[in-house]
């Protein structure tokens, strides 16, 4: 698969600048969970401009992975096993070897999207996108830096609002998808990151990107770094997304940065998430 300036994320979460950052959350979005057919959620918290798309960067990810699940591209949390081979994304050393759906989300290893992606055919992969009626469902990609088949939610034509990333949870959760049971359940498999010390039990993935200049040029050494998913406690389940845009490189990088912010502030305290 060809290289293409996906070497801009590398710059991102490989390599560390010695400044500190000034951090701007875009916005905070946390909703109370709706089931199906349910009134409008009610904001616990909504801060900042969550109207403002963004590239998804690999949060993007929840959505291949509910999309591989529902095609039989995938089949478990630890099948298939795709072997690294040369000519894939490799940026991260953690990427230079086999990975499984565990493993991809873990790792967040960009190349294994990208052969799920492959799998799936520009004309599936789209039909999944619209029925998911995912952010702005634009696959056109970046004028020579590759197909946007693989490359679309780096940095590219994909993007999505806070809003939106929490609304299309909301379907997730809510089983509004067109996609299986069997596929969300796996999917919620790969994206537990367990109790934290306030006693929510969270789901989700991080991103990191950078954003573009009116002219399409990329805005170098200001990352923005997202953090989207649920989490649930004493039998209440709430969803959110945060967004947040760096000055400087971070020396963490922002998407990590940015969940772990998130984690201090709401999920790691007891009475962190509003009634």
């Amino acid at each position: 698969m060809r290289r293409t300036p996906l070497s801009l994320i590398a710059a991102l979460t490989v390599l560390a600048a010695p400044a500190v950052a000034e951090s701007r959350i875009v916005c905070t979005l946390i909703e109370e969970a709706v089931g199906p057919a349910a009134e409008a959620p009610r904001n616990l918290v909504r801060e900042g401009d969550c109207d403002e798309r963004y590239s998804p960067a690999s949060t993007f990810k929840i959505a291949i992975s509910l999309m591989g699940f529902d095609a039989g591209i995938l089949t478990t949390a630890t099948d298939p096993v795709m072997p690294f081979r040369d000519g894939y994304v490799d940026w991260r050393e953690a990427w230079k070897q086999p990975a499984d759906p565990t493993r991809w989300m873990k790792e967040s290893v960009v190349w294994y999207s990208q052969q799920v992606t492959a799998r799936l055919g520009v004309e599936r992969f789209a039909e999944y996108v619209e029925a998911f009626d995912y952010g702005n469902k634009n696959l056109a990609g970046t004028k020579g830096e590759g197909s946007g088949l693989t490359t679309a939610w780096l940095s590219s034509s994909l993007a999505i609002s806070p809003a939106e990333q929490v609304a299309f949870l909301q379907r997730m959760l809510g089983s509004e998808l067109p996609v299986s049971e069997t596929a969300i359940e796996n999917t919620v498999a790969i994206l537990d990151y367990g109790v934290r010390p306030g006693g929510w039990r969270v789901h989700g993935k991080t991103g990191t990107g950078l954003p573009r200049e009116e002219n399409g040029s990329l805005m170098w050494g200001q990352p923005f770094g997202w953090f989207v998913g649920w989490a649930e406690r004493d039998g209440r389940t709430v969803v959110f997304a945060r967004l947040v845009q760096e000055s400087e490189p971070p020396e963490q990088p922002a998407g990590p940065k940015t969940r772990d912010g998130l984690f201090a502030e709401y999920f790691d305290r007891a009475d962190g998430v509003p009634e």
